[in-house]
């Protein structure tokens, strides 16, 4: 469902679509690695620099944007004075309940875990997903890299030719910094799930006219690198290689390609679709992928909204994620499904949630997660967590623990350090397998 947003926030009052149309042109090269971000990111010599070699193991982040409700969700409080009118329904872990919109999702629940003390004391919408995926306190002039970069940086493959940091996008925030990291490791943005602009020969060029140009180029950067070669002109040509690289496998970003039984069982509907697509790359050991899915911002008409939002959500996801074990591909794919916060326990008098960072849940599965668990505990209206408080930075070092990445260690940039996570943070050990 598509509608206008009730909080009003700078967030959802930008134009993106718009926005980024404009800037498609350059973002390929651009996340792909220009001058500042191959030479001025590396690892330190020290025990970081033996992540390079964890192998294989991914990431997949579904953003619910907008503040999915933990009460129509993963932690539902029904016959209570919050509850709603929804059902809490049993999943196939002994025990879990979730709620009745997600009827798909709870018969794979054995796979999966939930966290339901989150406490992020945040309400805002920026803050609120940079503070997710970068798992530190957004704080005026610091900036961290988006979970994305991380991964991305720590996870891929050595000599790997395809991007390490896909966003795909129908809607919500584009913001995937890499900061420090440098912008080789920013996202290639797939607008509504399509391959990456740019990324296609015109038909007016022939294949041997191409091959022919790229011949010269190489000449002609071999000839000027031998008397004017720096870190710059490496860069350069890093960026233009690794294009290259991209536009030969761009059917690994076409869905088409997969069989008419798969699109149908993971529908037509834009979620969907991008579902599928995050599949097709997870099994071309892409290390980051993030879906987002758009609008939760239910200020009014809660339940409707669910029902709608759910119901697109559900099914894709549900198959996705047996796909992901049938295939093999779940024990080194860390799955997680989060949103910027929650929304309040109190129905307010539009019958809508309003934004709530005091008590709500995030889903994890797949890699390093214990499945079947169930972190922390609300009080019996969800008001209040009661047991087992955590926040955005333990969610950050438990997805990077799970995916074998040392969260306690450190990047080396030029000749200084910085924490690959809060320090002042710890992974929820309870939930690691």
């Amino acid at each position: 469902m598509k509608c206008d947003y009730a909080c009003e926030s700078m967030e959802h009052t930008v134009g993106r679509r718009a926005f980024l149309s404009s800037l498609m042109a350059g973002s390929l090269a651009g996340s792909l690695g220009v001058a500042a971000g191959l030479g001025g990111a590396m690892l330190g010599q020290s025990a970081v620099a033996s992540q390079f070699k964890a192998g294989n193991k991914r990431v997949l982040n579904i953003f619910l944007h907008g503040g999915v409700s933990q009460l129509e969700s993963w932690d539902p409080k029904p016959n209570t004075d919050t509850g709603g009118p929804f059902r809490a329904i049993p999943t196939t872990v002994p025990g879990m309940h979730i709620c009745e919109l997600l009827p798909h999702t709870a018969k794979q629940m054995h796979h999966l875990s939930l966290i339901r003390s989150l406490d992020t004391k945040n309400g805002d919408h920026g803050r609120g997903h940079v503070e997710m995926t970068t798992g530190r306190k957004q704080m005026p002039g610091t900036d961290y890299p988006h979970l994305g970069a991380v991964s991305a940086k720590l996870l891929s493959p050595e000599n790997f030719s395809l991007p390490g940091h896909i966003l795909i996008r129908g809607a919500g925030s584009s913001n995937h910094k890499a900061a420090y990291l440098g912008p080789k490791y920013s996202s290639v943005t797939m607008e509504d799930g399509q391959p990456p602009q740019f990324t296609k020969r015109p038909e007016s060029l022939t294949s041997q006219a191409d091959l022919a140009r790229n011949a010269l180029r190489e000449r002609m950067n071999d000839r000027f690198a031998g008397k004017r070669r720096t870190a710059d002109t490496d860069a350069y040509a890093y960026s233009y290689e690794q294009a290259l690289d991209l536009l030969a496998q761009r059917d690994v970003f076409d869905t088409s390609k997969e069989s008419t039984k798969d699109q149908e069982r993971y529908g037509q509907s834009e979620f969907g679709r991008h579902c599928l697509l995050a599949r097709r790359l997870l099994e071309h050991n892409v290390p980051f992928v993030q879906v987002n899915h758009s609008n939760y911002d239910t200020h009014h008409e809660n339940f409707d909204f669910h029902i709608e939002q759910l119901g697109e959500f559900d099914l894709p996801f549900a198959t996705l994620i047996s796909d992901l074990a049938e295939r093999g591909l779940l024990q080194d794919t860390l799955v997680c499904v989060m949103s910027e916060f929650g929304r309040t326990p109190k129905i307010n008098s539009r019958y809508g949630r309003d934004h709530w960072g005091t008590a709500w849940s995030v889903l994890l599965g797949g890699c390093g997660i214990q499945p079947g668990a169930i972190i922390g505990k609300t009080n019996d209206n969800g008001t209040q967590v009661v047991d087992r408080v955590v926040d955005h930075g333990h969610v950050f070092h438990t997805i990077l623990q799970a995916v074998k990445v040392d969260s306690t260690g450190e990047f080396t940039i030029g000749s200084r350090k910085f924490p690959i996570a809060d320090p002042a943070k710890e992974p929820i050990k309870e939930l690691l397998a």
